[in-house]
């Protein structure tokens, strides 16, 4: 009934009909509501009607019904909204800010509901038009953008349908660039391009337009600017820009197989890692995931680690949380696969005890990459199976006898370990 009433006041034109539409957006903020209003007969024939109006207040005032309706998370409506997208497609140019974003943040909450707006909104032309939308020079305009291209790149079609035509466009380049911009253009437009990035990266087999753009240089000077603004003057939010940051570069380096030689990452990264520690341990782990990422197969950044005497800080983060652990362990994996050297270095740190504690706990992934750690210091210093035994570690590495996934692992090293030396 309330519905109806509503409606009707809009239909008829009568002297208030602003006021009329601004009751009817503040309805529709109700999800009921939402689904009663599309299946009435006309209602989107009418929005659509105020929303392609000659009058500038009208027209906006539409638009924030629709974009009310586009908040809902019933698929039926987003798909009643159908006849609206190529009028919002055709709206991102020429308007006010304010009715620019109204229109993108409508887009994006659309494509989230319904395959259908998907579907239709490709041939539509939406990539073109978000690409010529990410030059605007206004933030609000780019951080809309952002929502509606990160909306796209999750969709369960995107590695097939819709990756291709964004890596085909200019989107790429000024995404990298408002990314990088992040810290003087604005940070929520380059949070949002950030992980735009990321679900690319992840989803999609061949990163090469990426890499000819210069990610990874730019991104890892990305990240040293970061670490060098936290102490004095980080902005609120920094965090949220650093994750997928992070992400991205750790990715890119695991994909592609390229390196990075630059050991002012590794100060970086042990930078930010201790300015994030107390507030934000979340990021320990993706610091940690591009340390791995890093130090795997690279003697230089290997040796850079030890040289710049970063191995006290990174033992401390062991006991932070499980999988801070197992990376923590798997680096210094990476470390001592490098040989003699590097083993001797680690042990002249408390390394044997911090290692007794986690074989006695109950966490396979740790477990296994720490009697990795210990084969390794064994093999290449055999003095350590000495010191090992002298700790006790015997007896941790015999309750593992048992376990199934590490009896043979365990046994092998307890076979080291009784190993005369010199032998």
């Amino acid at each position: 009934g309330q519905v109806l009433e509503l409606l009707r006041a809009v239909q008829r034109g009568s002297e208030d009909r602003k006021g009329s539409l601004g009751r009817l957006r503040r309805a529709l903020q109700n999800e009921e509501t939402q689904q009663k209003f599309v299946r009435l007969d006309g209602s989107i024939r009418t929005l659509t009607g105020l929303f392609t109006s000659s009058l500038a207040d009208m027209q906006l005032e539409a638009a924030r019904c629709l974009h009310e309706l586009s908040h809902s998370s019933d698929p039926t409506v987003a798909e009643a909204c159908l006849p609206m997208t190529s009028y919002l497609l055709t709206y991102l140019s020429g308007h006010s800010v304010e009715f620019t974003e109204l229109c993108l943040y409508t887009l994006g909450n659309l494509v989230v509901e319904s395959e259908a707006v998907r579907k239709q909104l490709l041939p539509q032309g939406i990539i073109p038009v978000l690409a010529s939308c990410i030059q605007s020079p206004h933030e609000a305009v780019l951080e809309g953008v952002g929502y509606v291209l990160s909306q796209l790149l999750q969709a369960k079609e995107s590695p097939m349908e819709i990756i291709p035509q964004v890596l085909d466009s200019v989107l790429p380049q000024h995404m990298l660039r408002l990314v990088c911009s992040g810290l003087k253009a604005g940070l929520g437009a380059a949070v949002e391009f950030a992980w735009c990035l990321h679900y690319i990266i992840c989803r999609h087999k061949s990163n090469t337009v990426l890499l000819a753009l210069g990610a990874v240089p730019a991104l890892t000077s990305l990240l040293l600017d970061l670490a060098s603004e936290i102490p004095q003057d980080a902005p609120e939010g920094l965090e949220l820009l650093v994750c997928p940051v992070l992400r991205c570069l750790s990715n890119l380096l695991a994909e592609t197989g390229c390196q990075v030689q630059d050991e002012r990452l590794l100060i970086a990264l042990f930078l930010l890692l201790q300015c994030f520690l107390q507030q934000h341990p979340f990021l320990v782990q993706e610091c940690l995931w591009l340390l791995n990422n890093l130090t795997a197969d690279d003697p230089f950044l290997c040796s850079a680690l030890l040289s710049l005497d970063l191995l006290p800080a990174l033992l401390q983060l062991l006991p932070c949380s499980q999988m801070a652990s197992v990376l923590v362990l798997t680096v210094l994996c990476n470390i001592a696969e490098q040989g003699p050297f590097p083993c001797q270095r680690l042990l002249q740190q408390p390394i044997l005890p911090l290692l007794l504690p986690i074989l006695t706990q109950p966490h396979p992934e740790a477990l296994g990459q720490c009697l990795e750690l210990l084969h390794l210091l064994f093999l290449h210093c055999p003095q350590a199976a000495a010191d090992f035994t002298r700790q006790g570690g015997n007896q941790a590495l015999e309750q593992h006898q048992s376990t199934p996934e590490l009896q043979e692992r365990a046994q092998a090293l307890l076979d080291m370990v009784r190993q005369p030396l010199g032998a």
